[in-house]
């Protein structure tokens, strides 16, 4: 199917803000989008989300940036924490996944398939970026494109930021659908699409990548996906990864899929710690951040709720050790797991500063990933025009 093929993907896990008028509070007119409308929930006032859909090709060579991705997860989503909007808010994550040009999947859907639709479950978001898989296929950019256009809820909040990321190393011409058809409708809908091309830059450009970015006012960029991250060893890690494990047992699982989901925090720390102690390391610091939220599963996280009723609770989902406690001793409890979960937190927060000035000081090189880099030097510099600031 081609000679060569190599992807990506990214994880994530991350990273961007809202328009400039969401940020800075001016009415606006609503412009009519023809994407699938979406039903969200109130928000509380100023709040802004932040849509990342993530177009990965999964065809044959992709192993390296696949890897690249599941190392720069957690770097991703880190940065965001301290995105800002201009009045102070923080902003959302939502963030889906795409696989295509993967001969084992349908070709009546144009090898694509829709890995994960939007999602803020950090967890989730790391199941399925490890679950993917390589193997050769046809890579329809403009397809994939169009596909996640139609398919994903983007909503028309005018005040959320849409984006799309898709990376590749194929002509961006190839497949039936004529790539700009699809990025104009994105345009049309408010979604920026940036193009991530695996291999040489005018290589990129002369296969239509960068052209397919410009036509949204996106960023194109071209990475060498095969690049690997050294972990420089600091007196802090032991001592984070310690803190980790403490974290983990501050949760308080309730509901049907309680211990699914328990199960799968612990997957994600080990599927951490397979790529690298420093990936893990990262995980631990995303974990203590405000975008680490499990209320579909923990107490803790759901009691913050401002629609959480303790007394609307099916008494039978909840863990052994609350079962036939009133609602008063159910709430001590929280209360003392939630004491402990902020205390943990700000320790990792606290250590986890002295280990970044560890690494600027001993550092000899810069460590930044090729897609982390990307991503975030084209996130930053969209932020920019829509009046967003990193603390």
């Amino acid at each position: 199917m081609k000679k060569y093929q190599k992807i990506m993907a990214l994880g994530f896990t991350v990273l961007s803000m809202t328009v400039s008028y969401g940020c800075k509070n001016e009415p606006k007119k609503k412009k009519q989008i023809l994407l699938a409308e979406r039903v969200e929930p109130p928000k509380k006032a100023n709040k802004r989300t932040v849509k990342i859909a993530l177009l990965l090709d999964t065809s044959n060579s992709m192993d390296g940036l696949i890897n690249q991705a599941k190392s720069q997860l957690w770097d991703i989503v880190n940065e965001f924490t301290r995105a800002k909007c201009g009045n102070e808010t923080r902003p959302e994550l939502e963030i889906a996944l795409y696989q295509y040009g993967n001969d084992a999947l349908s070709y009546r859907e144009g090898y694509i398939q829709q890995v994960l639709n939007f999602s803020s479950d950090l967890d989730q978001i790391s199941e399925k970026l490890f679950s993917l898989t390589t193997n050769g296929g046809e890579e329809y950019c403009g397809e994939v494109i169009q596909t996640s256009l139609k398919q994903l809820k983007w909503g028309n909040d005018p005040d959320n930021l849409r984006m799309i990321f898709i990376a590749g190393n194929e002509p961006f011409t190839q497949g039936r659908l004529n790539y700009k058809d699809a990025v104009t409708n994105a345009k049309e809908n408010d979604v920026i699409v940036n193009t991530i091309f695996c291999g040489n830059y005018e290589q990129g450009i002369e296969t239509e990548w960068k052209r397919g970015a410009q036509l949204t006012g996106g960023e194109y960029m071209a990475i060498d996906h095969n690049r690997e991250i050294v972990h420089l060893n600091t007196p802090y890690d032991d001592i984070i990864i310690n803190l980790n494990s403490k974290l983990n047992k501050t949760y308080i699982s309730y509901g049907a899929m309680a211990s699914e989901y328990e199960e799968n925090q612990a997957s994600q720390d080990e599927n951490a710690m397979s790529v690298g102690y420093g990936v893990a390391i990262k995980r631990a610091v995303s974990k203590s951040s405000r975008l680490y939220n499990n209320k579909s599963w923990d107490l803790v996280d759901a009691s913050a709720d401002a629609n959480f009723e303790l007394k609307e609770l099916d008494r039978k989902s909840l863990p052994e050790e609350l079962k036939g406690k009133s609602n008063q001793e159910i709430e001590k409890y929280i209360d003392s797991k939630r004491i402990e979960r902020e205390r943990i937190q700000a320790e990792i927060a606290e250590i986890n500063e002295k280990r970044e000035i560890y690494i600027a000081q001993n550092q000899k090189e810069n460590t930044q990933g090729e897609l982390e880099g990307a991503l975030l030097g084209a996130i930053k510099k969209q932020a920019a025009l829509k009046n967003y600031t990193w603390d």
